[in-house]
């Protein structure tokens, strides 16, 4: 259920939360065209109750939108207009109406992680990395307990049977002063599993102890750079607490992070949910034609768990990181280059 902010006083705006703390007011919705004769003082009150309130807000305008309502734009979840708008606060869209019902029905699906999401991403901008990605594997960690995140597991099914994968699933080869780091597990589209996460932190490590190396580029083999987190895997963890620590100790995030100055991370085909988020955390990040994102891990009662709510905004801000994150479209290659989720377009056939 949503809200409009011109039939509720947003400074009163609250959850709803029924008896389950199932929120029925997750949304609020705000007119930006109807706020125009507002005074600064009003708009300034608006702003702050959308700041501080708990709901996600969704600013829509329809014509082009004046300074003095910029302060609702930096305070809303996201906004969207059907004009080509050059603010990172703005998602472009065909249909205004349309897309505040898409992103209604995405937030309802899992209240309660989309609010999660929204409240993190408003959260992780501000902080250096290493407290961001602790709100982040905190928030992550909560909701593997919730039931949004079960009944997913549920609709799921029993998961498949691990293959049985020999060799190294990431390679590294080194040219000179280049390191060569390639996701190797092209039958699963290099799925980020446990293990493939683990090779990937030594290969990142390796870099990062050794000075002489002056680059690194990062790429997968096969038809996609990565096509997310091993779906069979999701549910295994059985302690919380403990998978907020592996989360935060035993991943690549950080290190990838401070490799950043001297990080090419070369895309292509798939790069969804920890593929995305991972290709974020490149200094120079290219994609092939074709190449396309996405973040589903809303809809399926979690938040971005690999450093995405860290990575993504820092790339294309808060706002439109919460559009993509909380409704879980796909941003073709030619909205990533726009909207600076990627660099350059570079044809490429990939490694082999």
């Amino acid at each position: 259920m949503t809200t409009s902010a011109a039939d509720a006083d947003l400074r009163f705006a609250d959850l709803s939360l029924d008896r389950d703390g199932r929120p029925q007011r997750p949304l609020t919705v705000v007119d930006l065209d109807g706020l125009r004769r507002s005074s600064p003082e009003q708009i300034a009150d608006i702003a702050g109750s959308i700041a501080t309130g708990a709901a996600l807000t969704v600013a829509v305008a329809g014509d082009p939108v004046p300074a003095r309502l910029h302060p609702i734009l930096e305070a809303a979840t996201v906004s969207v207009s059907e004009l080509p708008l050059r603010d990172r606060r703005v998602v472009t869209v065909t249909d205004c109406a349309a897309a505040v019902e898409i992103l209604a029905a995405a937030v309802d699906h899992a209240p309660r992680a989309a609010l999660a999401c929204g409240h993190l991403l408003r959260q992780t901008p501000a902080l250096p990395t290493l407290p961001a990605l602790a709100a982040e594997a905190a928030v992550y960690s909560m909701l593997l307990g919730g039931t949004e995140f079960r009944d997913w597991l549920g609709a799921r099914g029993p998961a498949r049977t691990p293959d049985d994968e020999s060799g190294d699933l990431v390679r590294i080869d080194r040219a000179g002063g280049e390191l060569a780091i390639v996701l190797d597990r092209p039958r699963r589209r290099n799925a980020l599993s446990a293990r493939l996460r683990e090779e990937l932190l030594a290969a990142a490590q390796v870099a990062e102890a050794d000075p002489s190396i002056t680059s690194v580029r990062l790429a997968g083999a096969g038809p996609a750079f990565c096509s997310g987190g091993d779906l069979d895997e999701f549910g295994c963890a059985t302690d919380p607490v403990a998978a907020y620590l592996v989360r935060l100790d035993r991943a690549p995030w950080r290190v990838l992070d401070r490799l950043s100055a001297r990080l090419r991370i070369d895309t292509h085909g798939a790069c969804v949910g920890a593929g995305a988020e991972i290709a974020a955390f490149g200094g120079i990040v290219t994609a092939a034609p074709g190449t396309w994102f996405r973040f589903p891990e809303v809809g399926m009662g979690l938040v971005p768990g690999a450093g995405g709510t860290v990575s993504v905004p820092r790339r294309i801000g808060r706002w439109r990181a919460a559009w993509a994150m909380l409704t879980g479209a796909t941003i073709d290659v030619d909205t990533a280059l726009r909207w600076g989720l990627v660099d350059r377009i570079e044809p490429t056939g990939g490694p082999s």
